[in-house]
Formats: structure tokens, C-alpha cells, sequence
């Protein structure tokens, strides 16, 4: 199927899920994940008015972007290596995945402007899920203060690979609700009204429970 098609079912999708749950879909921003396909269909999304790409290796980013470079607005959105983060640092616009101290000092050295960063939450409880536990977030937020070129616009997660949806649910209400705590804190490092939560099986789940962006690869741009 063309990506085309594809983006308008998961208009039509982010539409009801909107409806059920009295938002707009203006506040959906959804992120093409990029990451295993080809340079061409990245640039079929593109043509299909796709304006986020996300992207996990720095080198799958390096390769579209000799291709595509600065048209989409680029998000990385894997587990970020410290030594990698020279490499994607003046490509990005967005990093979902800050977890570390070490890395935020990396990011604040490499860049040359204000990053748009997303806290990891693991809200699953998962060992093999990345990100700070719930509990521990808030203060590590609060630290972020000392780096300028860090900007906290939300938290992200990644939920369980379930269909059971109490399951899913509960893992979005979390953030949800820890992204409001952060928000009413009102730090101005950490403006932190986002959401980057929900993937190709589960985003209207995710968007139900307030995502602000949507991170979809197989649903949108996977054959």
C-alpha cells in the first residue's frame, strides 16, 4: 500500500480517537518511523506530506539524510549512546530518549542551539525497557536546569508489547499524569507539555489517553 493511503487511514484513525476522547487533532503530531525502510519510501512519505521522520542509529539518520536532509524535522527516538550523540547532534530537532546525566551533558556540549528533549519514562516496570523509573524523574528534571541547550517539552514511553488494553492504558495514564506534575511545576527549562507515547498497535490507545506525538512505523510507512 502507498504511504499515501496509509496516512490517511491513520488521519481518519487519530480523528476518532480524538472524537472519543474530546480533543482535537491538531494536538496529534505524528512521527513516520523511518528506521527500516528505504530511502525511497522515506521520501514517498515525504511527498505524501509527512513532515516528522523518526529515526533509532545514527547511521540509518545519516543516510536519509543525504537524501531527504533538512526537509523533515528530524526526532531521534532510540536508545542514544553518549559517543553517538556528535553524530546526529546537528541533524535533530527532537531526542526522545534522555535517561542519563552523561548524556545531557553531551547534548549540552555537542549542541550549538536548544535540543528538544523527551524524559524516558519506564512506566512498565519492564527490565528490558529503557528510561528512569517514574519516581525518580522529577528530580532528575529539576537538575536539567544546569544545561542550556536542553529544553524538557515531555516525557516519553515506551508500553509493553500487549494487546491487552487495561495494560496499555494504565502504562499511558501514568505519564500522563507525571508529565502534569512536571508541567504544573512550571520550570522554565522544562515546559513539559508533551506526550511521545503510542506505536503502530497501539497509538489510538495512546492518543486516548493524551499523546501529543505519535510514533508509527509499520502502520504508516512498513510494507
Amino acid at each position: 500500500m502507498k504511504v499515501e493511503q496509509k496516512f490517511s487511514l491513520v488521519k481518519s484513525n487519530i480523528v476518532s480517537a480524538c472524537n472519543r476522547s474530546a480533543r482535537s487533532p491538531e494536538e496529534v503530531t505524528v512521527i513516520a518511523v523511518t528506521k527500516y525502510v528505504s530511502e525511497e519510501r522515506a521520501l514517498e512519505a515525504l511527498d505524501a506530506g509527512i513532515i516528522h521522520f523518526g529515526e533509532n542509529r545514527d547511521e540509518g539518520l545519516a543516510a536519509k539524510w543525504d537524501r531527504l536532509g533538512d526537509r523533515p524535522v528530524w526526532h531521534f527516538i532510540g536508545n542514544l549512546q553518549t559517543r553517538k550523540v556528535k553524530n546526529i547532534i546537528d541533524k535533530v530537532t527532537y531526542i526522545h530518549s534522555l535517561d542519563r546525566h552523561s548524556l545531557a551533558k553531551e547534548i549540552n556540549k555537542r549542541a550549538n542551539r536548544q535540543i528538544k528533549c523527551f524524559v524516558q519514562i519506564n512506566t512498565s516496570g519492564e527490565e528490558s525497557k529503557q528510561g528512569l523509573k517514574p519516581d525518580e524523574a522529577i528530580k532528575f528534571i529539576n537538575e536539567l536546569k544546569e544545561y542550556p541547550h536542553i529544553l524538557v517539552v515531555g516525557l516519553m514511553t515506551m508500553a509493553p508489547n500487549t494487546n491487552e488494553e487495561n495494560i496499555l492504558r494504565n502504562c499511558f495514564r501514568r505519564l500522563k499524569d507525571l508529565q502534569t506534575e512536571v508541567e504544573n511545576l512550571s520550570l522554565h527549562h522544562a515546559p513539559c507539555k508533551e506526550l511521545s507515547m503510542g506505536m503502530s498497535n497501539d497509538y489510538m490507545i495512546a492518543i486516548e489517553e493524551g499523546a501529543t506525538f505519535v510514533r508509527i512505523g509499520t502502520a504508516l510507512v512498513g510494507e
